[in-house]
């Protein structure tokens, strides 16, 4: 039987709330230069970034034109995998493709 004396001291209304931090996230950035070809890029995007070809274009496109895109937002471990299958390829391939990553800030920072 419950002790009557523990269960005056719970109330009823109480909640119980709980708090799910999510974690960091970082971007995966592909750096441009001039002897990694764009088919290439397209490729590593569509591979190992499991992309559908026209975001990978999209994404080559602005790595082209601005020298830095971002290929995606992983947890750091998938980042960090992700990098690291990249440049397998690309030494694999003869290319010096620069894949870096860096924290992505979180939303409300500047």
């Amino acid at each position: 039987m419950a002790d009557p004396k523990v269960r005056d001291r719970v109330d009823p209304e109480s909640q119980i709330i709980e708090r799910v931090e999510h974690p960091r996230l970082w971007k995966v950035l592909l750096h441009n230069d001039d002897y990694t070809t764009q088919e290439f890029v397209v490729w590593v995007l569509e591979s190992i970034f499991h992309l559908p070809r026209a975001a990978a274009f999209a994404i080559m496109m602005h790595v082209h034109q601005q020298g830095v895109g971002v290929a995606g937002l992983f947890t750091r471990d998938v980042a960090e995998t992700k990098v690291k299958a990249t440049q397998q390829l690309a030494e694999q391939h003869e290319y010096p493709l620069l894949v870096t990553i860096e924290p992505e800030l979180p939303a409300g920072a500047s």
